[in-house]
């Protein structure tokens, strides 16, 4: 058997757990907040005007009802666009941005249940999350953004839950979204937008891969080890630890780790904001600081260090949020990396990019990324003094994670931002909560 066709296996037999039920409702939770905070925002208007049909999928915070295959689109692309939301460790990928519009999508316009579309958002995410650990750190490597290549396997195989497809039609559409997956990191050159629309496109490619599976298109089973498939293609080997996938799945649910983020901004960088929230707390001045020295890891280097002089004075408010220096600056000085950091103006703001262009970086060999993302501050003072902080792990995962209420908290947050009144809000929650108890998922409460 190929590996499509034991992993197909595998979800088919799946027992998602409690935990996992919980997890599944915190996504959509998060992921429904960051569409709203997100429904004004330029990119997101230029995705809409991208779409043509009307249909009977939400997307979330908007009155026209969509394609199934444009809601997953829309509300993907919006769940990711301000990197403020969910990230597995280990990865890292960033699963329910992509699994739960393409299942919410499906479910609401072809009627189906609750319970099918837990389902479909349990397994998805699932197989997200191991796919990206099967060579840990490649597909970064090779150019490539994890989300956008597992995130469209995951979400065909999610929605091909959904819609209780054949084992034989969950290996097609498998087969079939290894020619949709796609998504280059040109982005960090200059902090143009094409990052924000790969968990969008991601989703829309599950549904579209589950569709033609369903109709009756063959894909090639081989899609993920073959000489021409998927890892080759993204990671340039085939040969991985295909146990991380398989091992258990639908059984031990590494899913139920998925950490959510406490700031808007790439997931590595926040244990730098913690170190710098914690120094700046002990009564600092900024103006006091010579230099600003971090311990980091030789894997997130390309993404979040380098260029350099670029990282240190970033040209617009998205390409900050992939910016350590910028990021510590961020904690430094106000206190965090909220939405409101990441704006034109803020970016621009001279006492930012003073620290900002103070940070510098060294390579700790033993680093233990991307297993745990950590932190590290060391402050060189004007009279000589040095002071550091120190954080072993990403607050929001599994070492520390964010509570039930605190989600919620950043769920109102992020409507209140989107333009929501606080009852809109509360009815997003409601959904959340409630969703895999119908019997027919219906969003239209979430339009407008």
């Amino acid at each position: 058997m190929t590996i499509a066709q034991r992993l197909a296996a595998a979800a088919l037999a799946a027992k998602p757990t409690e935990a996992m039920r919980d997890m599944a409702e915190r996504l959509v939770l998060d992921a429904g907040g960051l569409c709203v905070g997100a429904r004004n925002e330029d990119y997101l208007t230029a995705v809409l005007d991208s779409t043509e049909g009307a249909g009977g999928s939400t997307a979330i915070g908007h009155a026209r009802a969509l394609t199934a295959t444009d809601a997953a689109l829309v509300n993907g692309t919006a769940a990711h666009g301000e990197d403020y939301d969910d990230t597995f460790e280990g990865g890292p990928v960033h699963a329910g941005a992509v699994v739960v519009p393409a299942v919410l999508a499906a479910a609401e316009r072809f009627g189906l249940s609750g319970a099918d579309a837990f389902a479909g958002i349990a397994v998805g995410s699932e197989a997200t999350c191991r796919l990206s650990t099967v060579i840990p750190k490649a597909v970064h490597k090779a150019g490539f953004h994890p989300t956008a290549v597992f995130g469209a396997m995951g979400a065909a195989l999610g929605v091909g839950i959904a819609l209780r497809l054949s084992e034989k039609a969950l290996v097609d559409a498998l087969g079939i979204a290894g020619s949709f997956a796609s998504g280059v990191i040109e982005y960090l050159a200059d902090g143009s937008w094409t990052k924000r629309v790969h968990p969008g496109w991601a989703a829309q490619a599950g549904v579209r891969a589950a569709l033609l599976a369903r109709g009756g298109f063959i894909g090639p089973a081989s899609v993920f080890e073959g000489k021409h498939g998927l890892f080759n293609g993204f990671a340039r080997a085939t040969e991985g630890d295909w146990d991380a996938l398989l091992g258990g799945f639908g059984e031990r649910w590494v899913a139920e780790t998925i950490a959510f983020k406490p700031y808007a901004c790439g997931t590595m960088i926040h244990p730098y904001i913690d170190c710098a929230r914690r120094l700046a707390a002990r009564g600092i001045a900024p103006e006091r600081i010579v230099s600003v020295t971090c311990e980091t890891a030789e894997g997130i280097l390309h993404r979040l260090w380098e260029p350099l002089e670029f990282k240190r004075a970033v040209p617009n408010a998205y390409a900050a949020k992939f910016s350590i220096p910028y990021g510590i600056a961020a904690g430094f000085i106000l206190d965090g990396a909220y939405l409101d950091a990441f704006t034109e103006e803020r970016v621009a703001d001279p006492r930012l990019r003073a620290l900002a262009a103070k940070v510098s970086y060294v390579v700790d060999p033993a680093n233990p990324y991307p297993k745990a993302f950590t932190g590290h501050v060391r402050l060189a003072l004007d009279d000589g003094t040095e002071v550091e902080d120190r954080q072993p792990h990403f607050r929001g995962g599994a070492s520390e994670p964010l509570s039930r209420t605190e989600l919620e908290e950043k769920c109102i947050a992020n409507c209140r931002h989107g333009g929501w009144s606080e009852a809109q809000a509360r009815a997003l929650l409601g959904f959340a909560g409630s969703v895999f108890a119908s019997t027919r998922v219906d969003m239209s409460a979430l339009r407008g």
